[in-house]
């Protein structure tokens, strides 16, 4: 790795970092960076996810007042990011990368537009429980049960292809939860995290010699910074003009997979 690589790479890292936490699919930024340079797609993709690991991290430590009130929930979500994550980091060993990115660009216009409409979808779930003489913020068992196989499936897209998984959680949890975009926000971070945890495990315990760990140390000393700036200046935004950018990123995410 030359010196430009080096700087490139980690300035990749920095804006990934910063990306996913303010919105996820900072993966767009590093994976492509790294195919650019020269790097097979399956070692961009397993040393990418290595690297992020810092970044979610920091990341998720900088929305941490948003995470209060939320364990309740969140201790049934992580399990079932846990088990996805795994379940795609075996695939990603055991077959072709193309399979998961023939239907990246579908399921991310999916996610957009759930978080376009997950406002409206929240107002109408709130009458519902209101009319039925229940708790606006009360979350159903057939939700919970329906938000841990949403975060499920989406551990096992991102332990396969990480790109966008951030976006895909927001709009699962966006149907489903009575809660802010700053506080499904500072949740995404954390399980994306998660997910980006057992996949790095995962790849480092069966493919310890395909991963190009240099690359993995440069994105994670970017990432961490990045990390900690957006979730610094993503806390101010307001919920509009978060889930305006967290539209336009996917927007933009997806010109570039469907460019590819």
């Amino acid at each position: 790795m030359t010196i430009s690589h080096m700087l490139v790479i980690g300035l990749a890292g920095f804006g990934a970092g910063a990306i996913n936490a303010l919105v996820g699919s900072g993966t767009l930024i590093t994976f492509p960076t790294l195919v650019a340079i020269g790097y097979p797609p399956v070692t961009a993709t397993m040393s990418n996810a290595i690297g992020l690991v810092a970044g979610g991290l920091s990341g998720t430590w900088g929305y941490r007042a948003e995470l209060r009130g939320q364990w309740y929930r969140l201790r049934w979500q992580i399990p079932g990011s846990l088990l996805g994550a795994a379940l795609g980091a075996f695939l990603l060993l055991h077959l072709p990368e193309k399979v998961f990115a023939q239907v990246v660009p579908a399921l991310l216009v999916l996610a957009l537009v759930l978080v376009v409409i997950g406002p409206r979808i929240q107002t109408w779930a709130r009458q519902r429980a209101m009319e039925a003489g229940r708790s606006a913020d009360h979350v159903t068992a057939a939700r919970m049960a329906a938000l841990v196989l949403g975060t499920f499936a989406v551990g096992v897209y991102g332990g396969y292809f990480t790109a966008a998984q951030g976006i895909l959680l927001i709009g699962v949890m966006g149907t489903l939860l009575p809660e802010s975009v700053q506080r499904m926000n500072a949740a995404k971070n954390l399980l994306a995290t998660i997910v980006n945890i057992v996949a790095a495990a995962a790849y480092t315990l069966v493919a310890y010699d395909r991963i190009a760990w240099p690359v993995a140390g440069v994105i994670a000393v970017g990432s961490l910074a990045g990390g900690l700036v957006g979730a610094r200046y993503g806390r101010r935004l307001s919920p509009n003009a978060l889930r305006t950018t967290i539209v336009m990123v996917g927007a933009i995410g997806l010109y570039r997979l469907l460019s590819v």
